[in-house]
């Protein structure tokens, strides 16, 4: 029975022939496995941890060590694998923070120059995303592998064919475009703080929300910074309707207006750029939206829409996420979640930093289209259409507090980040991310007298608020705008469903998250942990 449960979860990835377990040699040196276990229930459907140790103890003896990538904790401790165990965890379904490449590349690297036999085994939960991204990595920065040969490889070695790419989450190859850049530029990565100008969206449907988020706690957090209110947004075309409710959603989904977009597409200068992942350009050189044919206006579906911050949002790394999640009226006093849809960026590489010696353009513009977004848990599932395109404006916030990071040198020693409690937490998990469906709230108000229900969970993957339009605890003021109603808003703090997002509160004191450190602390990205570890010798 636990066999065939392990099959059914091992689903697309091929097993190991000899060995039986959910496991693959991406190369004669690099193992990538699912998450193993060694408690139950887990290992009934995944690979025991004493079947994998077993495994790697017959072919490798003492020539194997693990790299391990899971915020929501190991399931085992190190011990159980007699320490041999690098810890670089950040969250499912997204990519790494930039500022852990180099010493994750470096780990790898040293481990296997010490010797010909070694191998290295590198394991998030599944084995594919987080753990093909750096097998890939690896690959395209230590053994000089084009990015599209990388991924091939790994593909053809983890999945069963017919099942897709090994990696496929756009911001996770997005970060294999990174890499590449960063290897053909000297290996050199400069961390800033990097703070948000605006958000230009066209295309608005009913009912988005816009959240500005980005990493903590050495990335193993993804913190709500800031979430767009109606006082921020400024409408520059067509109008959002007041009374549209789950109908007009419905009509979205069914495409019923499908030949009048493509008749009435916004005009823009980021149309205009290729159609691949982004666009950067320095704001003194960016050229003013052209204002589009009047007579296509009524036809126009959305709006166009400026968000402009009222008070700074800056991330105290360059990596950037833009999270939209689209709601409407549904009956009973319900809310129906029917749009999800997030993009990470980097600012060092969108400032073409790698091309020009580490010294990145101190402000740009990364833009793109709705059907290139990340969707919901890692699949290209994003619901009703939400917008058609989407730009963010950038700029360094403190050019004096830039962090110069270089790959370890070979044999250098080489840090690694503290690890997740290997016990795991049900709040960090896949069941607590973002998706559709039906979402209770709290009787609406205006001005802030109501919102959806939101829950702090300090061990969660993405931190969150119990602040309900009101002064918080860290002296902030919660003034988010949840979509409870398509069309109208309720200032507060919303998720609703406890998924772990933070909405409505744009400041969350770091004081209340595991190891944080008071803001007031942190006023340089040099002070911040992210991106310069401490090293330890193994």
């Amino acid at each position: 029975m636990a066999s065939i449960l392990r099959q059914i979860v091992a689903g697309p990835r091929a097993p190991h022939p000899e060995a039986g377990l959910d496991l693959c040699y991406v190369t004669d040196r690099i193992i990538a496995t699912s998450g193993p276990s060694g408690t139950y229930p887990q290992r009934a459907y995944r690979n025991p941890l004493s079947s994998l140790v077993k495994f790697l103890d017959y072919k490798h003896t003492t020539n194997w060590a693990i790299w391990e990538f899971r915020a929501e904790g190991t399931g085992y401790p190190d011990e159980d694998v007699y320490g041999r165990v690098w810890h670089y965890p950040w969250p499912d379904h997204h990519p790494p923070p930039f500022a852990l490449i180099p010493n994750i590349m470096a780990s790898m690297r040293n481990w296997l120059h010490e010797s010909a036999d070694r191998v290295v085994v590198v394991h998030c939960k599944a084995g594919k995303g987080r753990s093909g991204t750096v097998s890939c990595a690896y690959l395209v920065s230590e053994e000089g592998w084009a990015v599209e040969d990388a991924i091939a490889r790994f593909t053809e070695r983890r999945m069963r064919p017919g099942f897709g790419a090994g990696v496929s989450i756009p911001s996770q190859l997005r970060w294999l475009s990174y890499v590449d850049r960063w290897t053909k530029g000297g290996k050199r990565y400069v961390e800033r703080q990097v703070e948000i100008v605006e958000v230009k969206v066209w295309g608005l449907r009913d009912g988005v929300k816009i959240t500005v988020e980005g990493f903590v706690d050495d990335g193993k957090l993804i913190k709500n910074f800031h979430v767009f209110g109606l006082e921020e947004r400024e409408v520059t075309r067509g109008k959002l309707k007041d009374g549209t409710g789950f109908a007009g959603v419905v009509a979205d989904v069914m495409g019923r207006s499908n030949s009048v977009k493509k008749k009435a597409s916004p005009s823009n200068p980021a149309a205009e750029l290729q159609k691949s992942t982004s666009a950067t350009a320095s704001l003194s050189n960016t050229t003013t939206t052209t204002t589009p044919d009047p007579s296509a206006t009524a036809e126009y579906i959305g709006a166009d829409a400026t968000f402009t911050p009222t008070t700074p949002v800056v991330l105290p790394t360059n990596d950037i996420n833009i999270d939209f999640e689209r709601r409407s009226t549904a009956a009973y006093g319900l809310t129906m979640v029917t749009a999800v849809a997030h993009v990470w960026l980097n600012a060092f590489f969108e400032g073409h930093g790698s091309e020009q010696a580490g010294r990145a353009d101190p402000e740009g513009v990364f833009a793109l289209d709705w059907d290139k977004m990340d969707g919901i848990k890692g699949s290209s599932r994003k619901g009703a259409q939400a917008f058609d395109r989407f730009e963010v404006r950038w700029k360094v916030h403190d050019l004096g507090g830039e962090v110069v990071i270089d790959e370890p040198a070979v044999g250098e020693e080489v840090g690694q980040a503290a690890p997740a409690d290997w016990h795991g937490n049900a709040q960090a998990g896949e069941e607590n991310e973002k998706d559709l469906g039906i979402r209770t709230t709290s009787p609406t108000g205006r001005e802030g007298t109501g919102s959806t229900t939101t829950m702090k969970k300090e061990n969660n993957m993405i931190v969150s608020v119990p602040q309900t339009g009101s002064t918080g605890s860290d002296g902030t003021k919660a003034h988010g705008v949840v979509a409870d109603v398509a069309g109208e808003s309720t200032h507060g703090d919303g998720d609703g469903d406890g998924h772990g997002h933070g909405h409505g509160h744009d400041h969350v004191s770091t004081t209340d998250l595991p190891g944080g450190r008071p803001e007031a602390e942190m006023k340089t990205a040099k002070e911040h942990s992210l991106g310069h570890l401490g090293r330890e010798k193994k």
